[in-house]
């Protein structure tokens, strides 16, 4: 008789243990995420190569038409020439966020402007939450 109320119950606590494992309600990680992403997009404006890099997975992987840079260091050195002019080439900022049930991967996306204010594109970038701080792991333009 024990056994099966334990057997009946058993579930009933994985499934409460699971649902606490989340560091946060929602709205509170995508606000975490957003910030996050603002910073991120700072960096450019402030012209901080070194900051930018910071915020790379290291098994990142970014995107473009034409190829797939892999790997933080591959990542940091292909975007470097985009910090070396005294003014930004282009500015992002986030309208979308949104965070996985599990809290530990996130999705943020928005336009993205020439240093004169066009419309150039749109980012998407996949975070994880590593070592206590989002990072990001891939990015695609379009």
């Amino acid at each position: 008789m024990q056994c099966t109320c334990l057997l009946l119950v058993l579930p009933l606590l994985i499934a409460a243990c699971a649902a606490t494992s989340v560091e946060g309600e929602p709205p509170d990680l995508r606000r975490q995420v957003w910030e996050t992403e603002l910073a991120f997009a700072a960096t450019m404006a402030a012209r901080d190569h070194q900051a930018f890099t910071a915020f790379l997975s290291e098994h990142a992987i970014f995107v473009s038409d034409a190829e797939a840079l892999r790997g933080k260091p591959r990542v940091a050195e292909a975007w470097r020439a985009f910090f070396e002019a005294t003014t930004a080439p282009f500015r992002w900022e986030p309208d979308l966020v949104e965070v996985s049930a599990a809290g530990d991967l996130a999705l943020s996306s928005g336009p993205v402007h020439s240093a004169s204010g066009e419309l150039i594109g749109r980012f998407n970038s996949i975070w994880r939450f590593e070592d206590g701080v989002w990072r990001v792991v891939f990015d695609k333009g379009s």
